[in-house]
């Protein structure tokens, strides 16, 4: 399970939601929102803030996740993994404060 499938799962089941109804308000199959709790699949970043909005959670952390779980897909068992991130961060940082 990724990281934004662990906090859709959370915060579903604390709201006693089925997965269709959340699959029915996003308008995707029942087994992909099941698959993306689970890290199989991945929503798009429209889909994601959609379901910050239905599930009334924050949608920077949902957007947050989404991304994070994005960055550790590409580059999470690379031995430089660590070198990297900190490297495009300092680029990130220096383009956000442009």
């Amino acid at each position: 399970m990724n990281n934004l499938g662990q906090k859709i799962r959370e915060v579903r089941e604390k709201q006693h939601l089925l997965l269709r109804q959340v699959a029915a308000y996003l308008e995707i199959d029942t087994a992909l929102i099941s698959k993306a709790e689970r890290g199989e699949r991945n929503l798009n970043r429209e889909q994601v803030v959609k379901l910050a909005i239905f599930l009334n959670d924050s949608e920077e952390e949902f957007i947050s996740l989404w991304l994070c779980d994005k960055i550790i897909s590409v580059v999470g068992d690379d031995n430089y993994a660590i070198q990297g991130t900190q490297k495009a961060l300092k680029i990130i940082k220096k383009e956000i404060n442009k």
